[in-house]
Order: C-alpha cells, then structure tokens, then sequence
C-alpha cells in the first residue's frame, strides 16, 4: 500500500476472511499510536469498558472482585492487556488474546519484558486455541466482535471454552451511533444514515483491499447473537458519560455521551 495514499472510506461488504485480514494489518500499523494516545486514560492495568471511563473495579459486571482469586479469565481483544493485569493484580489468572502481534508487543514493554502474570496469545477470536470448558470468565472491551463479519462464530467459540456457568461480558460501539456522523461536535448529533443498513464500514487502499473494516449490527441483532451461540443474556449496561469526564476520544465526547448512548455491554451466562 501507498504510505502517502489516504484510505477510501466507503461501506460495502467484506468476508470473514478478509474484515481478520484487515484487523490485523490496521492493528499491526496502528498500535504504537492508539498506546500513545489512549494509554494514560487506559492505564497500564485498569479495566475500562469504553471511552465513557466506565471501570471494572466499581461496575463489578464480570461478579464480585472478591470472588476473582483463582478464576481462569480469557481476554479477548486484548491490545496492551490493560485489562489482563487488572485481573491478575486480583488474584484471577487471565489469558490475554490479540489478533495483533504489535498490540500484544506493548503488552510485553508495559510488563517490563516479563508476561505482566498474564499469559499472552497471539490467535484470531474465530479459532480460539484452547480446549472445551477451561475457562471461569471471559471480556471483552471494544476486542474482536465489533470488527467480525460473523460475531456468532466468535460468541460460539467463546461459549465452548467456558465452562457450565461461566459469563462472558463484551462492549461494543453502541448500535444507534451508527445513525449519526462519525463526529464529537455538534455536527455529530444529526442523525444522517439508516439504523438499519448493515453495510459494514470499510476503509480501502488504491487496490479496493480493505485496511480497516467494522460491522454494524442493530441492539436486536447483537441480543439474538448472544442467544444464537447459546448465551443467556444476563444484563445490558449503557454507560452514561459523567461529568468528570472531559476527554474526546474519536467520536466520543462529553457534549454526544450526554444525550445518546457511545457503549453498549453485554452481560451473558453460559446456562
């Protein structure tokens, strides 16, 4: 690809095969920047569920922090495994999964080299590399399920890795800012496509291959996923923005997080 040329952006369809392609590469070339940018709100081991701040450490979506010790979590979307050595720091002993060898590169430079008592895997969230039934937990902040063309091959695999009991919790963008511009200012508060036009959002080079590529679904969609991969959905959580947030980050800021919603989380049990 063309370092000076400027990716189209345009929405069309793009394959399983090809959205995992273009996560990778997009991560690979943007992971230095997303760290430099976002890693003092991420903190080198905090659990945060999206731009609104929301963190795990109060919200205790994923039971108790008491309850953590000795847990196997597996993160997925890790990026810099932030969220992984929150866990670890309580006790729990979590898996951190990236389809990205650079993001998972950070999360070595923020242990110091060592593996931060998370265990690193590189691995597309379609496969996963582990056995049936050998996890307690599984999240997901913003990894993986927003970027697959098939999110129910992704909650699936989550599913046969958890044992009988176990709760995934994912977030994901909020499906009804897919109606409003990709906008933090005023200019973003004017609803401009179709809630209901699925066409992914695809950036491409000068060839037409994707080099970044997300996946809209409706808030009914996403529940009949979890429903579909065998999940019962426990809770829906829609952070709202709090006033002591004053950051933009993308599109998110406190002008749109305080009249429609930027998150969206799902709480699912695997019955």
């Amino acid at each position: 690809m063309n370092q000076d040329y400027e990716p189209e952006a345009t929405r069309r369809g793009a394959s399983d095969a090809e959205s995992s392609r273009a996560s990778r590469g997009w991560w690979d070339r943007n992971a230095d920047e997303y760290q430099s940018e976002h890693g003092a709100f991420l903190g080198d081991d905090r659990f945060i569920w999206g731009p609104e701040g929301l963190d795990e450490a109060e919200a205790g979506l994923l039971g108790p922090v008491a309850e953590l010790k000795g847990r196997r979590v597996l993160e997925i979307g890790a990026g810099a495994a932030q969220c992984s050595r929150w866990l670890a720091a309580q006790g729990a002993l979590p898996v951190a999964l990236d389809i990205s060898h650079r993001q998972l590169q950070h999360a070595l430079r923020i242990a110091d080299g060592t593996d931060g008592d998370a265990e690193l895997v590189e691995a597309d969230a379609g496969a996963l590399p582990f056995r049936d039934g050998c996890f307690d937990l599984a999240c997901s902040a913003y990894g993986a399920i927003p970027f697959v063309a098939d999110p129910v091959r992704v909650l699936r695999e989550v599913r046969r890795v958890l044992r009988p009991g176990g709760r995934f919790v994912f977030s994901v963008t909020h499906p009804v800012r897919w109606a409003f511009p990709d906008e933090p200012g005023p200019e973003g508060l004017s609803v401009a496509a179709s809630y209901f036009d699925r066409t992914p959002y695809v950036e491409q080079d000068e060839t037409g291959r994707a080099v970044y590529v997300e996946h809209h679904r409706t808030m009914g969609d996403r529940v009949r996923d979890v429903v579909a991969a065998g999940f019962r959905l426990a809770d829906l959580v829609e952070p709202e923005w709090p006033d002591w947030n004053t950051q933009e980050w993308g599109s998110w800021s406190p002008l749109r997080g305080h009249l429609i919603p930027g998150t969206a989380i799902f709480v699912c049990v695997a019955d």
